[in-house]
């Protein structure tokens, strides 16, 4: 009858979820539920499990397989044991308490897991076994603590307080839960059959054995003590916990308004005596019982009223699980076994007759109900979805609000949180003041960073524990927060590499004009730098903003000046990007060039030029013949052969020929920008001051800004050959290499008496005389003219300077020299090429302008003009302006940094390229 009246122990949801299968005559009894919890320690046998096969009197679980079973979770859960016949519901918690569960969870944990991952996984699975002990206390009638020593935890009354706390605030979720449920108004409003009673069960270690030899007294056998030392203690248990729970508040005087209630005039501290590490005498035990237990009359199975009174005596008779236990201590049964001690309290559940555990002057009744087996898994159920599992569709909202007040047990378990937090919240204001310490009104990303690094410093010294990544990344905002708001200064910088001194702001639209209430104010850039720069033609120089945009570095400024100065002079146009729609778009995805094409253009840089010279009359060349010799202008100067100007030219292609009217080319004309494309406007300007005697080479250029006799440009000396019959057609090269010049000690002929020595003569051994300067400019406006690359032009007399050109035109000049000025800072100041003047005689010559400027180290492209290779037309005086900054799709090329080699900023040599007119025909 016992054996089928005993379920086995399954899941209490798997017990809840299956159809009930009770007797018809056990139907309409009452059931007392009774929840066991508590801590295990690593001994073999668990603790817990043995309590139940005890008080069953059934060896229900297993005790030495139980690291061998199949559920691997780390999470808590419920095991229920259906007692049909004594009408005794067993729920069993198992939790992270345990030391299997332990275990699996330390398994469970990868070994990459941060301190504060780990912390998180941890304080989860304490919420988690919250909640299941909240629902236990929520669905029994008795609850019993089970600790693995016989000293108690001080820590369980910090648990008490936290479930008392988070009881209150989810009280009136799950009344809402359980309002259409089978049950008293009295449950409904308190959400549990009753204040529970809770029971300790402690474990006794083997040191304080009692001893077995009868005499209690300590070695004065004529003087017994009234109790056994294990009873003794179990007072002194009572009466600590009891002090403890009544300072803390746990236990009040009215039991309806507690968590849990213990017994004014009943035990409720078990001592389970320690087992006996003698299995002789262990066996020995088992054999006295199991004969004891066969020599008893078994009494024949009643029925009827009178079944219920001999089970209760049959209960209060001890038991062979007691006599186990007393066995196992490995002393003689003077105290109650645990079932008797249990079924003390059970009775009262069964009988009706409640707990009556409210003390004071007014004492106040508690609630109590024994409900059958059907309402209370009705009841059970309701909690089970809003508490634990949350798989109900119609219970979810509810659910998800529980979840929502799980907060409030981390002010009570998560001590390690609360204490770091208290340190981070400390740490952070000392962090705030090293981030703001030395700081300007406006500062950039850099300061910023390194601020903030400082920051991070102090609070890594004051902050600890798993709050330090948080707050961390608070730092991080409220650091960038204060950075953002009205204190981020612009983080663009000009063509000369210096930031714009105003806050972060926006730049004006077309036609807009700037905003400074605006938030952010709507302005220029402006980094506060000016120098002084001439205009294109060099006569007049004017103050000039350090400029953030390559149109207003090369076109503005001396568009500006030009309607001043230069507007009227002679001048060769270059061309431009003309837009065939009212909308034109920059270049966007362009292509990169082939390979191919990369190295073509670096062996155009070392190979002599293969173009026909052009005749001096031809001023302004086309479009598409200036593209297309663009791919055969890249030679140096004096490197030709008149045989090769034979070679056909190569035939153009139509991407050559027709440049895109829809699409410009951001940014200037440089070796790697995609052929087709032309930019908006010229940052080149190529002028003519006026004809060759215009320039007085014994007084140089009269123009403001120039050093003391560094204004005098450099003769280029070129011969001349006349055209005779076998030579006609030939081009040959006048750069002054040994086939031009004459022998020593031979005097040039020309003819005399004109200005600069410049002939019209038309004898084989005619000489031209060219002129030409490169111009330097620092940003104070001091310029002077350069005779080598790190020479300046010095002419202590009348006679101009005694330099010859050919230094300057066979080698890579410079693009930035030294300032013969510097100023009274460490920062040196550097001169940048602003310009080359040309003088053309009146000659059959054909000068040739092809400047490539490389303004950087490699990889950085070589700029040129939108039209390479420009025939100077004779008897003129040329001024080249070189762009002021250089700027590509990418961005500016910078000037050098202090620590940079000047020699990887440069103009190529072959600038000028010198060649024997053809003569008009008759």
């Amino acid at each position: 009858m016992k054996e089928a009246n005993m379920s086995l122990p399954v899941s209490v949801g798997a017990l809840l979820q299956a159809e009930p299968r009770e007797d018809a005559a056990f139907r309409d009894d009452g059931l007392c539920v009774v929840g066991i919890f508590g801590k295990s320690n690593t001994q073999p046998g668990p603790m817990k499990e043995s309590l139940i096969n005890a008080m069953v009197d059934k060896h229900v679980f297993s005790l030495f397989d139980g690291a061998e079973d199949d559920d691997d979770a780390t999470d808590s859960h419920i095991q229920a044991l259906y007692n049909q016949e004594n009408r005794v519901l067993y729920l069993l918690l198992s939790s992270v308490s345990d030391s299997r569960q332990l275990l699996r969870a330390c398994r469970s944990l990868s070994a990459g897991v941060s301190h504060s991952d780990a912390h998180d996984f941890w304080k989860g699975l304490d919420r988690q076994h919250c909640l299941h002990l909240l629902y236990m206390f929520s669905v029994c009638h008795v609850l019993l603590l089970v600790h693995p020593s016989q000293t108690f935890d001080v820590t369980y009354d910090r648990l008490f307080r936290a479930l008392d706390a988070l009881r209150q605030k989810v009280l009136p979720l799950i009344r809402a839960a359980i309002k259409d449920c089978p049950v008293s108004k009295e449950w409904k409003l308190n959400c549990r059959p009753c204040p529970p009673r809770l029971l300790f069960v402690f474990q006794m270690n083997a040191s304080l054995k009692v001893s077995t030899n009868g005499s209690e007294s300590g070695g004065n056998p004529d003087k017994p003590k009234k109790h056994s030392p294990r009873r003794r203690l179990q007072h002194a248990l009572e009466d600590q916990i009891y002090r403890i729970f009544r300072k803390s508040r746990v236990l009040t005087n009215q039991s309806s308004n507690c968590l849990f209630t213990v017994p004014a005039n009943q035990a409720f501290v078990y001592v389970v005596p320690a087992a006996d590490k003698d299995p002789v005498s262990t066996l020995l035990g088992q054999l006295r019982s199991n004969c004891i237990l066969s020599e008893q009359e078994i009494p024949a199975p009643v029925t009827g009223p009178r079944r219920y009174q001999q089970m209760r005596r049959s209960a209060r008779q001890p038991s062979c699980s007691g006599d186990l236990i007393g066995s196992m201590g490995g002393s003689q049964l003077v105290d109650c076994s645990l079932k008797e001690f249990l079924w003390q309290h059970v009775e009262l559940v069964l009988t009706k007759k409640g707990f009556d555990d409210s003390v004071g002057r007014n004492p106040q009744p508690s609630h109590f109900e024994l409900p059958t087996y059907n309402k209370w898994v009705q009841v059970a159920s309701k909690l089970f979805q809003v508490l634990i599992t949350n798989t109900d569709e119609e219970l979810a909202e509810l659910a998800a609000k529980v979840q929502g007040q799980v907060k409030v047990l981390d002010g009570f378990l998560d001590a390690d949180t609360k204490f770091s937090e208290n340190r981070c919240q400390k740490a952070l204001p000392l962090a705030h003041s090293a981030y703001q310490s030395n700081l300007p009104h406006n500062y950039t990303t850099t300061v910023h960073k390194n601020q903030l690094a400082q920051a991070l410093q102090v609070y890594s010294q004051h902050a600890r524990g798993v709050a330090f990544q948080r707050y961390a990344l608070q730092l991080h905002e409220d650091c960038y927060k204060f950075w953002s708001n009205g204190h981020q200064l612009c983080e663009e910088r000009s063509l000369t590499d210096q930031h714009c001194v105003h806050k972060f702001h926006l730049l004006p639209q077309p036609g807009e004009k700037p905003d400074l209430d605006h938030n952010p104010p709507v302005m220029n850039h402006n980094s506060r730098g000016r120098s002084t720069s001439s205009c294109n033609c060099g006569r007049k120089q004017a103050p000039r903003e350090d400029p953030f945009d390559i149109q207003a570095a090369n076109y503005d400024f001396y568009q500006m000046l030009e309607e001043k100065c230069c507007g009227k002079l002679e001048r060769i146009e270059f061309p431009v990007f003309q837009p065939s729609t009212p909308d034109p778009a920059p270049a966007s995805n362009q292509t990169q060039r082939l390979p191919s094409e990369a190295s073509a253009d670096a062996e155009r840089l070392k190979e002599p030029s293969t173009a026909q010279s052009h005749t001096p009359g031809d001023t302004s060349l086309s479009l598409a013949l200036s593209l297309g010799q663009s791919t055969d202008s890249l030679g140096p100067y004096g490197d030709g052969d008149g045989s090769e100007s034979q070679v056909p030219p190569k035939r153009l292609s139509l991407v050559d020929r027709q440049p895109s009217t829809v699409e410009y080319l951001p940014g200037m004309m440089h070796s790697s920008s995609p052929k087709g494309l032309l930019p908006k406007f010229s940052s080149w300007s190529l002028l003519k001051l006026g004809p060759a005697k215009s320039y007085n080479c014994h007084t140089g250029l009269e123009q403001p800004g120039f050093l003391p006799g560094s204004s005098f440009l450099l003769a280029w000396d070129l011969v001349i050959r006349s055209r005779s019959e076998e030579d006609t057609g030939l081009t040959e090269p006048l750069d002054g290499g040994p086939s031009s010049w004459p022998a020593p000690n031979k005097s040039l002929v020309g003819k005399r008496g004109t200005t600069g020595g410049l002939g019209r003569s038309r004898r084989r051994d005619d000489a031209a005389r060219v002129f030409v300067g490169f111009e330097y400019e620092d940003s104070r406006g001091r310029r002077f003219i350069s005779c080598g690359p790190d020479k300046i032009v010095k002419a202590l007399g009348p006679g101009g300077a005694k330099d010859p050109a050919t230094r300057v035109l066979n080698t890579d000049m410079p693009l930035y020299v030294p300032s013969p000025s510097q100023g009274r800072g460490l920062k040196p100041h550097f001169a940048q090429l602003a310009r080359l003047f040309i003088v053309v005689p009146d000659a059959p010559l054909e000068i040739t302008l092809n400047p490539q400027v490389q303004p950087g180290p490699p990889p950085c492209p070589v700029f040129y003009m939108e039209q390479s290779e420009v025939v100077l037309p004779p008897d003129g005086f040329w001024v080249l302006r070189f762009p002021y900054s250089y700027a590509t799709d990418r961005g500016p090329c910078f000037p050098p940094k202090e620590n940079q080699p000047l020699n990887n900023f440069k103009v190529l040599r072959g600038v000028l390229r010198a060649s024997t007119a053809n003569p008009p025909p008759p």
